[in-house]
């Protein structure tokens, strides 16, 4: 009589960009003998195809699409494991129908896109590109010194007040930011409990502020929250920073705000339909743009992988799972 087939975890890698590590070492350790565990570059949209198909678990990299038709593919697959904070590439309702669960690592990288946030708000805020640049031209004549800010007399707003937008908005205010949210979905009291100023819409924050630091999921709700309207809400001397999730931001309007004089800056580590696209797009007037890098470090990716890899023991397993969002 031959022995029951041991559970099979894949970890899907994009195919275009690959961010994992083909031999596993870190989902092997923490999987260990619970399951075989295999590594897959995928085609992005092109769906799920070989050793995906009978997977037990699926642990996913980022921009890689998990569709509706893709999810109808799977066999016998009981969690689909993004390996980072978004999940928007994955199809939630079609796994639901499926009764697959879908998880995310929510808490891996708070503090690195936090850090990040402040990084993108200090070279806006003191012109360090360009004061660079300047010096690199071996002179000394200082022209963004209009927009040279002291930060005690900033306000900070925060879209968005979860793991990273909390660990954000505590930054701005100890850099001595006034420090303001909008979070419709926050309980009363979050406020006083951190010490910050909370605003009951989006337009009232927009209004005041000097930097908007964006931190929400990407959404029907949130998809294009920043566009026109709003870019016009705010101060022509503020600035726009966003590490959350680019289409959060409608990329034609923010680049035409700029270019147009009506947004003294911003930083995006995200962009929509990223990375930029054109020479036009990227020669921007005071854009800085990252690589939708803000979540990286070494012991972030760490935390990242170990995590998504005991969650996909768990599930080999039939033990609760941890951060499921369908």
């Amino acid at each position: 009589m031959s022995a029951p087939k041991k559970p099979s975890v894949v970890v899907i890698d994009w195919n275009l960009q690959p961010s994992g590590d083909p031999e596993l070492r870190v989902e092997r350790s923490v999987i260990g003998d619970a399951a075989d565990v295999t590594y897959q570059l995928c085609e992005g949209e092109a769906g799920v195809v070989g050793p995906m198909v009978d997977a037990d678990a699926l642990v996913v990299w980022h921009n890689t699409a998990i569709t509706e038709e893709g999810i109808g593919r799977l066999k016998h697959c009981r969690a689909i494991i993004r390996n980072g904070v978004g999940y928007d590439t994955v199809d939630l309702a079609a796994a639901r129908k499926r009764g697959i669960a879908v998880c995310n690592v929510p808490d891996y990288g708070t503090e690195e896109v936090a850090d990040h946030a402040i990084a993108l708000t200090l070279a806006l805020c003191r012109q360090l590109f360009p004061l660079d640049q300047e010096a690199k031209r071996l002179g000394w004549s200082i022209r963004v010194e209009p927009k040279l800010r002291r930060l005690r007399e900033l306000t900070f707003g925060v879209v968005g007040l979860g793991r990273i937008g909390t660990a954000a908005a505590l930054r701005a205010k100890a850099l001595g930011f006034r420090t303001v949210f909008y979070d419709p979905y926050v309980r009363n009291g979050a406020d006083k409990a951190l010490g910050l100023t909370r605003v009951r819409s989006l337009e009232e924050l927009l209004k005041q502020v000097d930097v908007v630091s964006l931190h929400c999921p990407l959404s029907a709700e949130t998809r294009h929250l920043i566009a026109a309207r709003e870019l016009a809400l705010m101060k022509p001397s503020a600035f726009v920073v966003n590490t959350a999730r680019g289409a959060i931001i409608r990329k034609t309007d923010i680049l035409a705000a700029l270019r147009a004089g009506k947004l003294a800056g911003a930083g995006l580590d995200v962009v929509e339909d990223e990375p930029l696209r054109t020479v036009e797009e990227a020669g921007t007037p005071n854009l800085i743009v990252t690589c939708h890098a803000a979540f990286c470090s070494v012991e972030g990716k760490q935390e990242m992988r170990t995590t998504s890899a005991r969650i996909a023991r768990a599930a080999v397993l039939g033990q609760p799972l941890e951060n499921v969002v369908n």
